[in-house]
């Protein structure tokens, strides 16, 4: 809509500029996520690619991803009955003595039942929390992923300070009680904070500590504070 005053030059300009942006917003993200779901189709899809071109003489795209699939379900069925665990608890034992493939394979599977939520810890992220870093009087955002106690009995808790904007990278630390605001911030807003650089924030923020509240004798006044009577003035 034209403001009163302005110029027909500075209103088509503004109108251009807030549709493209409103475009970007829309475009950008959709872009993004079509090209993460063609790599990931694409690299599935690549590791039986020479497989296929050996029986059936050529490429066929989208043929390997579908088999994947199939084998993971398969796998899946396999090891959701009684037979197939021990059948895979054995093959583990076997493939778990090979010195360098044990800690691989152990690392691997630790975190993808951390981020399935299926391990022992439930969860990756288990809570948002804030702390002093990377020096004293600068805070940001962590996130606890497990919980541990020194020799002393005193619990110390294991944190990731992610990297924004992408928070697969970022730094591992062990912190006190202490150290740690804890927050009642949810886990997936936590990581829209970091995604977003701190754009996209929680319309409340609870730290965890009590709310500032006036002196009982303050509210007191206010609320018994009688009606006037008769008529008032504007």
């Amino acid at each position: 809509m034209k403001k009163e005053g302005e110029s027909s030059g500075h209103w088509l300009w503004r109108t251009v500029r807030k549709h493209f942006l409103a475009g970007i917003l829309v475009v950008v993200p959709l872009a993004i996520a079509v090209l993460i779901l063609y790599w990931v189709f694409s690299s599935v899809d690549d590791l039986l690619q020479p497989a296929i071109k050996a029986i059936f003489g050529r490429e066929i795209p989208g043929l390997g991803f579908g088999i994947t699939l199939v084998l993971i379900y398969i796998t899946g069925m396999i090891a959701s009955n009684i037979i197939g665990r021990k059948f895979i608890k054995f093959a583990e034992s076997l493939v778990t003595k090979v010195p360098v493939f044990r800690q691989l394979y152990i690392g691997a599977k630790q975190v993808v039942e951390g981020l399935s939520g299926t391990g022992i810890n439930k969860a990756a992220f288990r809570e948002v929390v804030f702390v002093e870093f990377p020096r004293e009087g600068m805070t940001t955002i962590a996130f606890i992923t497990n919980e541990i106690t020194d020799k002393s009995g005193k619990k110390l808790y294991a944190i990731y300070i992610p990297t924004a904007p992408i928070p697969t990278s970022g730094y591992f630390e062990i912190a006190s009680e202490e150290q740690i605001v804890h927050t009642k911030i949810p886990v997936d807003e936590g990581i829209k904070i970091v995604i977003s650089s701190g754009m996209i924030l929680p319309d409340e923020i609870v730290n965890g500590r009590q709310p500032v509240e006036a002196p009982r004798s303050i509210a007191r006044a206010f609320t018994s504070t009688p009606e006037p009577e008769g008529p008032t003035k504007d």
